[in-house]
């Protein structure tokens, strides 16, 4: 048995032209069965180092608001990371964090492969033909975080993250000065840490501006909580785009 593509990814939404389009890489902790549970304790399969809690819930609830289309994973990141390519280790990472991943050690040529061509190409292909067919305004990916990493509390509540396009990013930063959370710029990540490829695969070769978003993920257990944190990101999403677009228009005017 294989992985049918369909059960790699899922695209909601009309694939009709709309502003926004959202992906979220690490929504689901589904583990088929021809890969096994990489012989990973119940609590491992459930915790943040399987997928990113509440980032789906967010997804919806930012698609809804923008009547937007939405790409998202729908086998666990530690089976293949669809934010890593190919080439990367972190791709089919052995540990994460607290956690040994017995079933990626060891993995040779071959193992490594089907799982790019299962579960990395169906998701990279269903997002690139989605663009195109969508033509977004902006692509934003959603992730979280867990609020204690490696022993250390984190104080970020939402990271607004980017590589070297920083027009959003920058636009949504401004209309979130005074926000109540804690929101920080490319925190608790950045480029560095090689979390921007679907940024640079995705957004960067058309210039669509771009950004991704990093919630903590405390924030998002709860669906009143979800709803509010979605209307704050939209709000500064929103603003963000309208600052774009009168940049643009100053521009062409000159």
């Amino acid at each position: 048995m294989t992985l049918e593509d369909h059960e790699a990814v899922d695209v909601v939404g009309s694939v009709a032209p709309c502003d926004v389009m959202f992906v979220c890489e690490h929504a689901s902790n589904h583990f088929p069965d021809e890969f096994g549970d990489l012989g990973l304790s119940d609590d491992a399969k459930i915790s943040h180092v399987a997928w990113d809690p509440g980032a789906l819930a967010l997804t919806k609830e930012l698609a809804s608001r923008f009547e937007a289309t939405y790409v998202a994973g729908a086998v666990s990141r530690l089976l293949y990371d669809c934010n890593r390519p190919p080439e990367a280790e972190s791709a089919i990472p052995t540990r994460s964090e607290i956690f040994d991943i017995p079933g990626n050690e060891g993995l040779d040529t071959a193992a490594r492969t089907a799982r790019v061509e299962q579960i990395y190409k169906p998701f990279r292909a269903a997002t690139e033909q989605t663009m195109e067919m969508v033509h977004p305004k902006a692509l934003v990916t959603v992730h979280s975080f867990t609020p204690v990493f490696h022993g250390k509390p984190r104080a970020v509540e939402i990271g607004i993250l980017h590589d070297r396009d920083t027009r959003l990013a920058d636009a949504m930063l401004t209309a979130m000065k005074g926000a109540e959370f804690n929101v920080q710029r490319n925190e608790p990540y950045g480029p560095e840490h090689g979390v921007t490829h679907s940024l640079k695969t995705y957004a960067l070769p058309s210039k669509t501006p771009n950004v991704m978003l990093e919630v903590r993920n405390d924030l998002l257990r709860e669906p009143e909580a979800i709803a509010k944190m979605a209307d704050t990101i939209a709000d500064a999403l929103r603003a963000g785009l309208a600052s774009l677009a009168a940049e643009n228009a100053q521009r062409g005017a000159q």
